[in-house]
C-alpha cells in the first residue's frame, strides 16, 4: 500500500527564458522506512500534453532530489533547442548509500519501490506514457549502478538505460573482489545491503555484469538500449567497472554504446556535457538514425565480399 502525502506545484520563475516547471512531492510506501521526497521537472505547459516519455533519473551516493533541480538547466536547454521532445523527468531521494537495492534482510526495498509504487504514482498523476519503450532510466555513480541493475533485471519495462560512471566492480563473483574495487565502501555498508556476512549469491544476483553474463538472451530479446560511460581519470577508478561491463556485453553480443572519456574525472566540469550525451541517447533509442540510399548502396557493394569470405557480423555470429 502507498499513498501520496503531498504534491506541490511550483513554476520556476527565476528567468523568463526557462522552459520548464518543477514539482516537489512525497510518497509513502511500506517498502521503505519513511516517506520518500521526490522532484519532477517537465516543459512549461506539460499538463496540457499527453503520453509524454518518462525518465527515472537516479542520483548518486549521498544525493537527493535536489540533484535533479541542479540539472534542470541542461534539460531546459535541450527542450528549448528542440534537441529532445517534451518529457517528464523524476528523481526520488533514496537512502544516501543504499545502491537502489532491495536489502538482503528486507528492511529497505528500493528496487521494488521504484518500479512499483513510484512509477505507478507518476503515471497516475502526470500525463506520462505507459509504454515501456518510452520509459527510461539514467543515473550517475550510485545512480548509474542502480539504473543498470534495474534495467537489466526488468528489461521489458524500459526502452533504454544511460549509466554515467556507474559504481560497479570489474568482476562477476564476490570472491574476485579486490580492495581497489571497493576501498570507498566499508564492510558495514556492504553488509547492510548484501547481508552479514555478505551473501555472495545475492551479490551476484544484483551485479549488472553478472546479470548480463547469466541471462544474455533475455537482454537481447527485450531490445533494451544500453549506454555506459566513465572518465579515464575517475577518482574511484570506476572506469575499470565500466570497461569490464563493456567487455561482458561485447562478448555476449549484447548491443550497446560505450564511452571512455579522456581526461574526465568523477564529479568535475565534464559532467554537464556527459549528462547531455546520455540524455540524447535515451531519446535516440526509439528514433534511430535513418537508413540512407548511400548506406544501402554500400551494403550492396560489400555483401558479396563478405559472402566470399564467409564473414558474419559480430552480433550475428551466434545465429541471432
Amino acid at each position: 500500500m502507498f499513498k501520496c502525502l503531498m504534491f506541490l506545484a511550483g513554476l520556476v520563475v527565476s528567468s523568463s527564458t526557462l522552459a520548464y516547471e518543477q514539482k516537489l512531492g512525497e510518497l509513502e510506501s511500506e517498502l521503505v522506512p519513511a516517506a520518500v521526497a521526490y522532484a519532477v521537472i517537465a516543459p512549461n505547459g506539460y499538463q496540457q500534453m499527453k503520453d509524454l516519455p518518462l525518465v527515472l533519473n537516479l542520483h548518486g551516493g549521498g544525493g537527493s532530489r535536489d540533484v535533479l533541480l541542479r540539472q534542470a538547466d541542461i534539460w531546459d536547454r535541450l527542450w528549448e533547442d528542440g534537441i529532445i521532445p517534451p518529457a517528464v523527468v523524476a528523481m526520488a531521494s533514496v537512502t544516501p548509500r543504499g545502491f537502489y537495492m532491495n536489502f538482503r534482510d528486507g528492511s529497505e526495498r528500493w528496487e521494488d519501490f521504484l518500479i512499483g509504487p513510484f512509477i505507478t504514482h507518476l503515471r497516475e498523476t502526470l500525463p506520462v506514457t505507459g509504454d515501456p519503450k518510452r520509459t527510461f532510466l539514467t543515473g550517475i555513480s550510485m545512480g548509474g549502478m542502480g539504473s543498470l541493475r534495474i534495467a537489466f533485471k526488468y528489461p521489458d519495462r524500459f526502452g533504454a538505460v544511460a549509466a554515467l560512471e556507474p559504481g560497479i566492480e570489474p568482476i562477476l563473483a564476490f570472491d574476485e573482489m579486490r580492495p581497489k574495487h571497493r576501498f570507498w565502501r566499508s564492510d558495514e555498508l556492504m553488509e547492510r545491503a548484501y547481508g552479514k556476512p555478505v551473501d555472495h549469491v545475492y551479490w551476484a544476483a544484483n551485479n549488472p555484469a553478472s546479470i548480463a553474463a547469466t541471462a544474455p538472451e533475455r537482454l537481447k530479446r527485450s531490445g533494451l538500449q544500453i549506454y555506459i560511460e566513465a572518465g579515464d581519470e575517475d577518482q574511484f577508478w570506476l572506469y575499470e567497472g565500466a570497461e569490464f561491463l563493456h567487455q561482458v556485453l561485447w562478448n555476449e553480443r549484447i548491443r550497446h554504446e560505450y564511452h571512455l572519456i579522456r581526461g574526465a574525472d568523477h564529479v568535475g566540469a565534464s559532467m554537464g556535457e556527459r549528462i547531455e550525451e546520455g540524455v540524447r541517447f535515451l531519446f535516440r533509442s526509439y528514433k534511430p538514425w535513418p537508413v540512407t540510399p548511400r548506406m544501402k548502396a554500400v551494403d550492396r557493394m560489400l555483401d558479396p565480399l563478405k559472402a566470399r569470405i564467409g564473414g558474419v557480423d559480430h552480433y550475428r555470429e551466434s545465429g541471432q
